[in-house]
């Protein structure tokens, strides 16, 4: 069984920034795709980015696009999501998502892609 720890949310005003955290329990996390979904309040849960196993494949969500940067440690069983220049529409709940599949087997922006979540960090940008 994987868990999933997210960490790294926070206040913080418009323009600022924050890394998120995603610390993995799993022994083969080099072969999850790991993936960073977002719930704000009143909506569904949407994509924001996705890493392939060794980091070579990277995805976004139009609206982070030039902002956010997703990337891995797969020595420290760890990925992360630096996000610059927050805006107040980027408020929500971030979660951390697994995925014991290849990168190209399905839709990675998909919540029905991941088999695994993190409990969830809240990031609340201020304008």
């Amino acid at each position: 069984q994987v868990q999933l720890v997210d960490s790294g949310g926070g206040l913080v005003q418009a323009g600022g920034s924050l890394r998120l955290s995603c610390a993995s329990s799993g022994r083969a996390f080099s072969t999850y795709v790991m993936g960073w979904f977002r719930q704000a309040p009143g909506k569904e849960r949407e994509f924001v980015a996705s890493i392939s196993w060794t980091g070579t494949y990277t995805n976004y969500t139009a609206s982070v696009k030039g902002r956010f940067t997703i990337s891995r440690d797969n020595a420290k069983n760890t990925q992360y999501l630096q996000m610059n220049s927050l805006e107040p529409e980027d408020t929500a709940i971030y979660y951390c998502a697994a995925a014991a599949r290849p990168w190209s087997s399905g839709d990675y922006r998909r919540f029905a892609f991941y088999n695994y979540w993190g409990q969830g960090t809240q990031v609340t940008v201020s304008s």
